[in-house]
This record gives C-alpha cells, sequence and structure tokens, in this order.
C-alpha cells in the first residue's frame, strides 16, 4: 500500500461522506442559475460549517456561489471546487463505503441473483484498480456516481481550512476559496464574483489521480443542428417527405468517424454527439467540439459549418429553395495553456510539494475543462490539481482514501509560509 506522509486530516473522509450524500446533479438547458435548487442544500451546510470553524463566509444566495476568507499573510492563495455532479449520472442516494485495503480483482458494488443483476468494479474493464492494491477505496452500489467529481476537492479544500483555524499558530497565506455551482454543464464562472472571491492566483481541485497537474485544456464550443422536414403518409411519400432524421443522420455520417470521443486520447480533439431528438418534422442534434490546438479547433468549427451548408445546397430545390439545416456554435472555452505560459511557477511549486511527499507529478492535458479555465482568461490564473478520484462521470466512479489524504496534504503545504 502507499503511503504518505498526511497532516491532521481525522474529518476529512467523514466530510467527504456527508457531502456526496447531498445530491447536487446540474440540468443542462435551464435559464437561471443555479441550474438546479438542490445545489443549495450543500452549498447551505457548507455555509454552516465554515460559520462553526469561525471562517467568515460569504454566500451569494441568488446564484448558489461560496466565497470564504481565512485571514494569512499576503498575497492571498486561492483554491475552487465545483458542489455540483454531472447530469451523467444519477447522484440521488448515493451509498458510499469503503472497500478496505483492497487485495486486487473485482469489487461487488452490487450482487443480484443473477450475472445480469450483479454490478461488479472490476480490473479487466479499469486496470488503473489495480494500482490501488493495499488501498483503502471508496466505492457506491453501482447505481449512482459517487460524486468525488468533484466533492472530493470540496472536501481537501474544507480539509484545508478546518487544518489552519484549529492551529492558528502555524504561518500560512490569506487562503481564499470559492464553491462554485453548474460546473459540469459548463457554467460554473457564469456568474463568479472576482471582487468577493479576492485571489489574484489560484489552483482549482478538480483532478483526478494523485501526482496530476494540468495546466492545458481543450478549446471548447457546442454546435446544435437543427433540421427542418416535411412530413408525409408514408404511402405517398415519394418526392415529397424529408424526413429531418435522415438528413440529420446524414450530417453525423460526414464527420470522421475516427474523430470522436472513443477513438481519442491525450492531445487528440474531437466532435462528440451528446444528444438527438426529434421526428420527421424537426431534428435536433447536439454536439460538443473540443481540440487543445486553436487553428486545429477553428478548423474543427468551420468544417461542420461546410457541411451544412453542402447540405442546404443538396435539398434546397426538394425543399422549395429554403435551407432546411441551421448550425449555431457557441464557444466555451479556449485552452488555459497561453495565459498560463506567464504564471508557471503555480505548476512548479505544486511539482516540488508533491515530490515532498513522496509522489513523483506529471503533467496531462486536461480533456475538457475547469471554472479555472475562464479564471484564467479573467486574470486569475488558475492551474488544475488532483483529489484522487477515479472514472468520474459514471457509476463506477470511485476514490482512494489514501490519496485523498495526500492531495489534502498538498493544499496546506501550498498555503504554508
Amino acid at each position: 500500500m502507499r503511503t504518505y506522509p498526511v497532516a491532521e486530516n481525522p474529518d476529512l473522509i467523514e466530510r467527504f461522506f456527508r457531502y456526496v450524500k447531498i445530491d447536487t446533479q446540474s440540468a443542462e438547458g435551464a435559464e437561471a442559475q443555479p441550474s438546479t435548487q438542490k445545489q443549495h442544500d450543500l452549498a447551505q451546510l457548507l455555509y454552516e460549517e465554515l460559520c462553526e470553524m469561525g471562517v467568515q463566509a460569504d454566500y451569494d444566495r441568488e446564484h448558489c456561489y461560496l466565497y470564504a476568507v481565512l485571514p494569512g499573510e499576503e498575497p492571498a492563495l486561492g483554491f475552487v471546487a465545483h458542489m455540483d455532479t454531472s447530469p451523467a449520472a444519477s447522484g440521488t442516494n448515493v451509498l458510499p463505503r469503503i472497500e478496505a485495503k483492497y487485495q486486487g480483482g473485482d469489487i461487488v458494488l452490487k450482487p443480484g441473483e443473477t450475472e445480469a443483476e450483479r454490478i461488479v468494479l472490476s480490473p479487466a474493464d479499469f486496470p488503473e484498480l489495480l494500482a490501488h492494491v493495499g488501498e483503502d477505496l471508496i466505492v457506491t452500489d453501482g447505481t449512482t456516481l459517487l460524486g468525488a467529481d468533484d466533492k472530493a476537492g470540496v472536501a481537501e479544500i474544507m480539509n484545508l481550512l478546518a487544518y489552519y483555524a484549529a492551529h492558528p499558530e502555524k504561518p500560512h497565506r490569506t487562503i481564499r476559496i470559492a464553491f462554485t455551482p453548474d460546473e459540469e454543464v459548463w457554467r460554473g464562472t457564469e456568474h463568479f464574483d472576482g471582487r468577493r472571491f479576492g485571489a489574484k492566483e489560484a489552483y482549482t481541485v478538480d483532478g483526478g489521480k494523485l501526482g496530476e497537474i494540468q495546466y492545458e485544456c481543450f478549446n471548447a464550443a457546442s454546435a446544435k443542428l437543427e433540421v427542418a422536414g416535411r412530413s408525409t403518409h408514408p404511402g405517398s411519400a415519394k418526392n415529397a417527405m424529408l424526413n429531418a432524421q435522415n438528413i440529420a443522420m446524414e450530417f453525423h455520417a460526414m464527420l470522421p468517424s475516427q474523430e470522436r470521443p472513443e477513438h481519442t486520447e491525450g492531445y487528440e480533439g474531437f466532435y462528440h454527439l451528446d444528444t438527438m431528438e426529434g421526428g420527421v418534422e424537426y431534428t435536433v442534434m447536439k454536439y460538443i467540439v473540443r481540440d487543445h490546438d486553436s487553428e486545429r479547433f477553428a478548423q474543427r468549427k468551420a468544417y461542420l459549418e461546410r457541411v451544412a451548408a453542402y447540405l442546404n445546397e443538396k435539398y434546397r430545390r426538394a425543399a422549395g429553395g429554403k435551407d432546411l439545416l441551421r448550425l449555431t456554435l457557441t464557444d466555451q472555452y479556449y485552452n488555459m495553456a497561453i495565459p498560463l505560459q506567464d504564471r508557471m511557477d503555480l505548476v512548479t511549486r505544486a511539482k516540488e510539494l508533491l515530490r515532498s511527499l513522496g509522489v513523483e507529478p506529471y503533467t496531462v492535458p486536461v480533456r475538457g475543462g475547469t471554472d479555472g479555465t475562464v479564471l484564467t482568461y479573467r486574470g486569475i490564473p488558475c492551474p488544475n490539481l488532483c483529489t484522487g478520484g477515479y472514472n468520474y462521470h459514471g457509476r463506477f466512479e470511485y476514490a482512494s482514501v489514501q490519496e485523498m489524504e495526500a492531495c489534502a496534504q498538498l493544499l496546506i503545504l501550498l498555503a504554508a509560509v
């Protein structure tokens, strides 16, 4: 079992269990922020816990942002984590438990009378499990996600504040924190108040495997394709029907199949069909478009526009001179590596402290985005740190107790003077 030097954090895992049991799943397409009111349930609990610690807290009850400050030496250092969990899997009735001293092999999350009913976390599907032999793993019953993304980060930041609040004799920088809503639906910084946050440099605590430090991310856009069709009776449809579903599938078929998420890794970008719904008269498909390279990112968006234009031209005569396809592209965030080039000291410091814990650091590109992506472009440089969680956004999510403890210690060291 891997062990790391840790400070006092007897409540870290207890906190984590408390937080993951609160359903904070966000929702796409909502107009209001937060996108779900239940995110306030966790924000209110955290606010109360901060007040009990004696930490000055500032709760934006309208938009569900929670800020706090623990005074120390200047300049301040900020830490950011998000409270919501992904819409991709249920966050209702999360039942966390510890698989103590994992010995390898399958972990039965939920037994069943038949093989089909059993839910198993297996190294055959997730080989990374075997790197945790001897560690204590936090899992669920396999019917929900765990919520380590990003309640592990929330718990580790709360542990940081609790540690220094309980040890006023230990010098530390002024610690400023922000817990955000709706990060999973790309709205985590929509109403983020930099003045209330108060830090000019920070870390998001929203990564995965212990040792990961991330300062590169995708350039990201959403693409919404709307296809108008014309419905007729199938028995007399020849030269009359325009099936919006078929035209939408034709559009999708023109995108390179090898450039889908399931076929890409590292710095490889992709087109991802996220949702598709509709019928003969109207069909809508929503994509996310990703690439680390800004030039290739622009080329991807331009290609989508060319495909839509081609199909509009193809069907214009049959549609009576009208365009059947309407494509809406919206940029979401950009690769934070460019503005972080001048603040690599934040990355270097985190690497040094990980090594002091006996952990060899490494950098990997974020195949996604964090709140720090947008904050970095707003002038708050914000690399991303590991939390000790794995298999995010699904029911096979798990976290390592030992890695979470090491990540919590990393935050304590980063804030120390």
